[in-house]
């Protein structure tokens, strides 16, 4: 062919080529978050660049710029904050300190605690513990004896109070004793857990995990293996465990490859569902539900007051219903990962509790009775792990401790009472029950004019702020003085179990008015006037000054 013609048609053909996928990338971007949380590669990027600095002592107390009246209650209080630590969790601190030397978790949690130029002089000054000797009712107790109203929620797996786990563990030491830690065998009672999990996730088969990251691993697995697909969608702000493809962005040590970080209730993202061909699934975490296209909160980034939730039941399953609709139509595999939510809102999950039938489900946390699990489920077609007419093609998954006989028989004293009165009733008007008393404390706190409110899903709770501040992130240890105990991420997240009486949370409600009326006090919430935007920009400017 003469070169006049060739090159011509070579260059159209590219263009043709071009065209397409460029328009699909296009799709692809509009989909995602503008903010840097739906943008996984430049976040990354801008995480590796941020400069590491630490305050000293007069900017720990005046990084807001504020009078030098205010700045002296700041550190009247501090100290005073100090000096009860010091005196009423003597033992705990000493422990800690002797843990975290060897301890990489504890490390990383105690640094990340606050935000970092924070915490430097703050890790020095005002010292936690991290032990806990026993668990009773609603409460927690420390190695110096004090007694917390318990808001940790241990993660997510603490649903019915702690002295239910412990009867859990009890009856499957029992129940297991005779067949012990024998592994690779399964003990009787799995094929009645197996049953009872088909009919609450609606699904037709199981397979145990340790945990709940690998058992949506092993999900994620199976639906590339079926679909023959590589890509996976998850949504701006979700969280799935912590590896590679489900994790992108800041903390995982690899880009991004084939997934997809998309923006959550948003016509976009189903745009390019409907129109890719290489998304094998789409990883839904209902809690998401509470917080849309945000990351879970903590305190470590808490900087400003601009942290928000927008819970819209109705509009939320609205969107999980189209969002079922083009995942049939195209043939991609919707996962329900309920791990962390999963029996909170209802007996039956997220997927009851908004009406929605996925194609698998994850679990974790409290299905374990108190001990580490994780499961899934899903139809038949998608958990084979072979093909019958390529035996050399198979989805490889096996673990040493999948089924353990302990694990299995806390689990299967979980789903007995799971089916009981006692249980029932603890359900029974939930979603009224934990709004009213969410409603309550918000009152108790807008009549003392605290800048602070709660918004929830449920049980689960994030503290707001409404006055632009730089301190919020203080509010955890005045919680903790008060008895109130948290976990690692601060007043990001509260986690109430269902066995709380009105008696008890009355309490709860005490103390946390009490808290916020002594951080009040403390100047803490008194710096100059400023919005959320000029703390930013003031951070951001601090930043730049820093030496490279």
């Amino acid at each position: 062919m003469d070169d006049s013609i060739a090159l011509p048609l070579i260059a159209l053909g590219v263009l043709a080529w071009l065209f397409p996928k460029a328009r699909s990338r296009l799709a692809l971007s509009r989909a995602k978050h503008r903010s840097l949380a739906g943008h996984s590669r430049i976040a990354k990027r801008i995480a590796g660049l941020l400069p590491g600095y630490a305050y000293d002592e007069d900017t720990f107390f005046n990084s807001d710029q504020a009078d030098q009246a205010v700045v002296q209650r700041r550190r009247d209080g501090f100290r005073a904050l100090v000096v009860l630590y010091e005196s009423r969790f003597a033992q705990g601190v000493a422990v800690t300190a002797s843990a975290r030397a060897i301890i990489s978790d504890m490390q990383f949690t105690s640094r990340y605690r606050v935000p970092y130029q924070y915490s430097d002089y703050l890790s020095q000054h005002l010292k936690t513990a991290s032990f806990l000797k026993q668990s009773r009712g609603v409460t927690v107790t420390d190695l110096d004896g004090n007694e917390f109203y318990d808001l940790t929620g241990s993660y997510g797996v603490n649903l019915f109070g702690y002295d239910f786990y412990k009867t859990c563990i009890q009856a499957a030491q029992q129940t297991a004793a005779d067949l012990g830690p024998v592994l690779g065998a399964y003990h009787p009672c799995v094929l009645g857990n197996v049953t009872r999990l088909q009919t609450i996730s609606g699904l037709d088969e199981v397979s145990f995990h340790m945990s709940g990251t690998e058992a949506v691993m092993q999900a994620v697995r199976l639906a590339r293996y079926h679909t023959q697909r590589s890509h996976l969608v998850r949504f701006c702000g979700a969280y799935h465990g912590w590896w590679e493809d489900v994790q992108p962005g800041p903390g995982n040590p690899l880009p991004p490859r084939e997934t997809h970080t998309l923006k959550d209730m948003d016509e976009r993202s189903l745009h390019v569902l409907r129109t890719r061909k290489d998304i094998a699934c789409v990883l839904i975490n209902p809690l998401q539900a509470l917080h849309p296209n945000a990351p879970a909160p903590g305190d470590s980034s808490l900087v400003d007051s601009s942290r928000k939730v927008a819970y819209d039941r109705a509009a939320y399953t609205a969107w999980l219903k189209r969002l079922r609709q083009v995942c049939t139509e195209r043939g991609i595999v919707l996962i329900f990962d309920e791990v962390f939510l999963g029996f909170r809102l209802a007996p039956g999950g997220a997927q009851e509790y908004f009406g929605i039938q996925a194609d698998m489900v994850t679990y974790g946390k409290t299905l374990g009775g108190g001990l580490p699990v994780g499961v899934v489920c899903g139809k038949a077609a998608l958990m084979k792990r072979y093909r019958d007419e390529r035996p050399g093609d198979i989805c490889f998954a096996r673990g040493t401790f999948n089924a353990h006989p302990y694990v299995m028989a806390a689990m299967s004293a979980f789903l007995d009472a799971l089916q009981t009165p006692a249980i029932a009733k603890l359900y029974e008007g939930i979603d009224e029950r934990w709004d009213t008393r969410a409603a309550l404390l918000n009152s108790r706190l807008e009549q003392q004019g605290l800048p602070v409110r709660v918004a929830n899903m449920s049980t689960v709770w994030t503290v707001l702020y409404t006055k632009p501040a730089r301190y919020n992130w203080m509010l955890q240890f005045y919680l903790r003085a008060h008895g109130l105990a948290l976990s690692w991420v601060g007043s990001g997240r509260l986690i109430f179990s269902l066995n709380y009486g009105d008696v008890e949370f009355a309490e709860v409600v005490e103390r946390f008015v009490q808290a916020a009326q002594a951080m009040e006090q403390d100047g803490w919430w008194d710096g100059p006037e400023q919005t959320n935007q000029m703390i930013r920009k003031g951070i951001f400017r601090e930043m730049l000054r820093q030496p490279r």
